[in-house]
């Protein structure tokens, strides 16, 4: 892109806003099943103009990132070679002053900017053409910067291409720009975690050295009190007090999850302490809690270092699933995987009643509420049935969604409908307009090898192999007595599901999950 090309992008642009902001004063921009109507057709035009209105958004932002990188390069040719260090510091320094103020933001902001348009400009080529094309926007290319920063150069354009480039070995299931920021960072960062040229033991060693608690006064007479700490520590102080201050909610309790939550734990920090085993906690009851990990069957036994899955947080150090295994685990099964690519198979059952091990598989199979966006944690959400029982929906994982409290309410007393979920799939949602919107799809991945491999062959899996019809999962040995409570309707016979295959290779291929 050279200053001319600039200038028409900037026209083009300038042209685009007016062309669509007249459109939509006139209406004339709707299409589809409700051109009949004046006021669908309106409200579909928003719609549609807000999707564009998004993308011109993310073109504008593309170029100023490259404004912004290329008026740096022209200012540093300006200034000439830096004679010392301290020089090179204060050419940096009236760059960032200069873009700060023709942009009429702070110092930090300009920095973070330049910073940012330099990555895009020169070292994440895929990202900024998406950026460019309006496909992905500011925010996703501002988390692949981040994403990538440390990584060698062609870690980084591994991390970048898995994302963006379809055609990359293992590509992500669905592009970048169809997650909201939130949700594709955790994405990244998982898939950074897992193919980091550094051993995740060795960065996780050198990180819990900086474990700390932070105090920020806040307005209002409030504060924030935050630690950072290991993720196992993180996850089991979270889940413990959500199951704490659920044990507290009743027609007599006036006080929200939420609030619940933080008296739980000023009461643990500030009141009595009790046996931690489960009894009262400064008055506060305090079950033992689940807190789900996924392990590598070979990350477990020591001979890889692939990093284990931990509910509600993301990958963790094998020797920490390991530790959390081996130190507290109520319960121990084996989850039947695909050795091609890693994702689980199915677990069927014939009644309404779910049992723990089915609403564990949908904490294995969707991680949290399956409604586009929505980050809310398994251990929060509520089981669904997708094709409801009296119209002769099965109780299969395939029929299953584990909405949060918010989106379950969402699909009963609105148009909104969850479809389509499949053994592997969190169910898509439809909306009231009639627009598709798919749910995030785990991105799971064949289990690592360890090296050199036992001497010992195992037979390469045949798909034939993984799909034998009529053959029953073993019974993990969990009871099967729990019901999620906005699940009302009896019990009753109904047609089978399909049950799982019987697993070939019983010694090798499978991967464990514990609670703990």
């Amino acid at each position: 892109m050279d200053s001319r090309v600039a200038v028409a992008t900037a026209e083009a642009l300038s042209v685009s806003f007016a062309e669509l902001a007249s459109a939509l004063r006139d209406g004339t921009e709707a299409s589809g099943p409700w051109e009949a109507d004046p006021i669908r057709r309106r409200a579909d035009a928003f719609l549609d103009g807000l999707a564009e209105i998004s993308r011109l958004d993310a073109k504008s932002a593309a170029l100023k990132a490259w404004l912004a990188a290329v008026y740096a390069d022209t200012a540093g040719a300006l200034a000439g070679p830096a004679t010392s260090p301290e020089d090179h510091t204060g050419q940096e320094m009236a760059v960032i002053a200069e873009v700060a103020c023709v942009l009429t933001v702070s110092e930090r902001a300009a920095s973070a900017l330049l910073a940012e348009a330099h990555a895009l400009t020169i070292a994440l080529p895929l990202t900024f053409s998406a950026l460019q094309a309006g496909t992905i926007s500011w925010q996703h290319a501002r988390i692949m910067v981040d994403e990538t920063t440390n990584l060698d150069r062609p870690a980084a354009a591994a991390l970048e291409a898995h994302f963006l480039d379809p055609h990359a070995v293992n590509p992500a299931r669905g592009f970048a720009g169809e997650l909201i920021p939130g949700r594709f960072r955790h994405k990244a960062r998982t898939w950074r975690e897992r193919h980091h040229p550094v051993s995740i033991e060795k960065r996780h060693t050198r990180s819990a050295a900086d474990r700390r608690v932070e105090y920020a006064p806040d307005r209002d007479g409030m504060a924030w009190l935050s630690a950072y700490l290991p993720a196992d520590t993180a996850a089991g102080i979270w889940n413990r007090t959500t199951t704490a201050a659920r044990a507290l909610q009743g027609p007599a309790e006036d006080r929200n999850l939420s609030q619940l939550r933080a008296d739980t734990v000023a009461t643990w920090l500030l009141g009595s302490v009790g046996d931690p085993s489960g009894e009262i906690l400064g008055g506060v009851p305090s079950p033992r809690a689940q807190v789900l990990v996924t392990v590598p069957v070979m990350a477990l036994l020591g001979l890889t270092d692939e990093p284990a899955m931990l509910d509600g947080y993301g990958p963790i150090p094998p020797s920490m699933a390991r530790r959390l295994i081996a130190d507290g685990a109520e319960s121990f099964h084996r989850v039947l995987t695909d050795p091609r690519d890693g994702a689980p198979l199915e677990i069927g059952r014939t009644s309404y009643r779910l049992t723990k091990a089915q609403r564990q598989w949908l904490r294995l199979r969707d991680g949290k509420c399956p409604f586009p966006g929505c980050s809310n944690h398994s251990l929060d959400n509520e089981a669904d049935h997708i094709l409801a029982w009296a119209r002769g929906g099965t109780t299969g994982v395939s029929n299953l969604g584990q909405p949060c409290h918010k989106h379950h309410r969402l699909r009963h007393t609105t148009a909104w409908t969850p479809k389509a979920a499949t053994k592997n799939e969190p169910p898509g949602w439809i909306s009231p307009t009639g627009r598709h919107y798919a749910s995030e799809h785990p991105d799971w991945e064949p289990p690592e090898w360890p090296k050199p491999w036992p001497d010992d062959p195992v037979p390469e899996p045949q798909p034939s192999d993984l799909h034998l019809p009529g053959n029953e999962l073993p019974d993990c040995g969990l009871p099967s007595d729990d019901i999620f409570p906005d699940d009302i309707l009896p019990d009753g016979p109904m047609p089978q599901d399909p049950y799982p295959p019987q697993d070939p290779y019983p010694n090798w291929d499978f991967t464990a999950h514990s609670t703990v």
